[in-house]
């Protein structure tokens, strides 16, 4: 049986992956998120080894959850928990047949795609960006609204682009189940107190 899916999401990115302080911030937001955090080893311009050495970095502490963002392969060497499949990703039913205890989300940007995913199978869904973001810049925000109306389909929804501990309240309001983000947790000057900011508005 699967334990809960985590509801604070700390997504690498290749400037995260190969920051030489990397399990130093990783510690922190271990202590802020406790046993709800979940580490995502991403990084779309990694090679295939980078992939793995990121993971293995990352899933240092047996307490550790963690999902691989597209890579299989680097998943089920790793003993991951989860994976988060892209537009350009196996399919979730060809996933589920690499192994059937995989948490296996979908990317999403609108109700469109998130109703495809729901259809293919998917656990939960990434729902994003509801605010703009830097990590893509070209890319306009869902907004909230695109994002209740996600949720409303069922499945669990983590809300990513933008998402400060500041907006994290609103967007659980909008039916989130939990939040990913990037810059907000491994460039915060405070690490460990930028997540559990984020697990106190997630959980009151």
């Amino acid at each position: 049986m699967k334990s809960p899916l985590p509801r604070l999401h700390a997504i690498t990115d290749e400037r995260v992956a190969r920051r030489a302080d990397l399990l130093a911030i990783a510690a922190d937001l271990m202590e802020g998120g406790g046993p709800e955090l979940a580490f995502h080893a991403r990084g779309r311009e990694l090679t295939g080894l980078e992939h793995y050495e990121l993971a293995v970095r990352l899933s240092d502490s047996p307490s550790v959850r963690l999902f691989v963002n597209d890579r299989l392969d680097v998943a089920l060497a790793t003993r991951a928990s989860g994976v988060q499949l892209g537009s350009g990703s196996l399919a979730v039913a060809d996933a589920r047949r690499l192994h059937a205890a995989w948490w296996i989300g979908r990317s999403v940007h609108d109700l469109a795609e998130a109703a495809a995913a729901q259809a293919e199978g998917a656990d939960y869904l990434l729902v994003g960006p509801v605010f703009a973001t830097a990590t893509h810049p070209d890319r306009p925000p869902i907004g909230l609204d695109a994002l209740r109306a996600v949720a409303r389909l069922g499945l669990p929804t983590v809300a990513i682009g933008g998402v400060t501990p500041e907006r994290v309240r609103e967007v659980r309001h909008s039916g989130a189940w939990g939040v990913a983000a990037i810059r907000a947790l491994w460039e915060a000057t405070e690490p460990e107190e930028a997540a559990r900011r984020m697990m106190t508005e997630l959980t009151q």
